[in-house]
């Protein structure tokens, strides 16, 4: 792996801050995000930002095909560069904005469950999961890398200060774990923060079916929304257009106390309370 400060030196490239290019310089830890990851020969994986290449050129070598979308025309250039040094032809680098990308059309091409791998910017992360769970029928697994704090949010069980939508949203179909911690350091250039790599399994059928799905997603984020609020205040006070006694008797019905908040509220109750509004039509 060569090292990103001498590849970007070399194409007179610098790092862009609002893109959040910061280049994963370590080849053990990108070793162990593949491994993670469960590559088996047959995978075809899509990664999102594959940057310099630090897992997408180990991730080519274990899979039967890589997708990877790059933003930047800058690294795409270099990266198919790398590929044809690599000896790789495995490698499909798509030069695209992945919040513009549709994920179920790259899963229907490709005809099988994908494993989704990526080093996420804080700026677009929330995005990024919430496109994973929407397109989630074309996806088996995903490993992602994000900062420290974003990954707590996201594996955060009830009754924790950072548990919330996202929370929620993958509560209601996947298992997430923490796979390894990676050091600012380990970074070029360096984040001013720390980041977690988690790994995201989804389940497919959920646990706990909702009737309607979108309006579970719409329920979850009235509840978050206002979170400070009580959850007959917060849902009430919502787009969901429900009065506050209709919304206390829904909320009654469902199995929950009114006066609780979102962050105590198991998944199981959002697909409850969701449940009872649809059939109150």
């Amino acid at each position: 792996m060569t090292s990103p400060r001498t590849l970007l030196t070399a194409w007179n490239i610098q790092a862009r801050k609002q893109l959040g290019q910061n280049f994963l310089s370590d080849p053990n830890v990108a070793r162990a995000i593949v491994t993670h990851a469960a590559i088996g020969d047959d995978d075809v994986v899509l990664e999102i930002g594959p940057g310099l290449g630090a897992i997408t050129l180990p991730a080519a070598q274990a899979a039967r095909k890589v997708i990877a979308v790059e933003k930047d025309a800058r690294i795409t250039e270099l990266l198919r560069t790398e590929r044809l040094a690599a000896g790789i032809d495995n490698l499909d680098i798509r030069e695209a904005d992945i919040l513009r990308t549709d994920l179920g059309a790259i899963g229907r091409e490709t005809n099988a469950p994908m494993i989704v791998m990526g080093n996420l910017p804080y700026n677009i992360s929330s995005q990024v999961i919430v496109q994973l769970i929407h397109a989630r029928h074309y996806i088996r697994r995903a490993v992602l890398m994000l900062q420290k704090e974003m990954a707590e949010r996201i594996c955060a069980g009830p009754g924790s200060k950072t548990y919330g939508r996202l929370s929620v949203m993958l509560g209601y179909c996947a298992q997430t774990a923490v796979c390894l911690q990676v050091r600012a350091h380990q970074f070029f250039p360096a984040p001013k923060v720390d980041s977690t790599v988690i790994k995201i399994d989804f389940i497919d059928p959920p646990p706990f079916p909702a009737d309607d799905e979108r309006l579970l997603f719409r329920v979850v984020k009235a509840a978050f929304g206002k979170r400070r609020k009580t959850m007959r205040n917060a849902v009430s006070q919502s787009d969901l257009k429900l009065d506050p006694a209709t919304c206390e008797r829904l909320l009654i019905q469902s199995g929950i106390d009114p006066m609780q908040r979102a962050e105590s509220l198991p998944v199981a109750a959002f697909v409850r309370l969701s449940n009872q509004i649809a059939s109150n039509g």
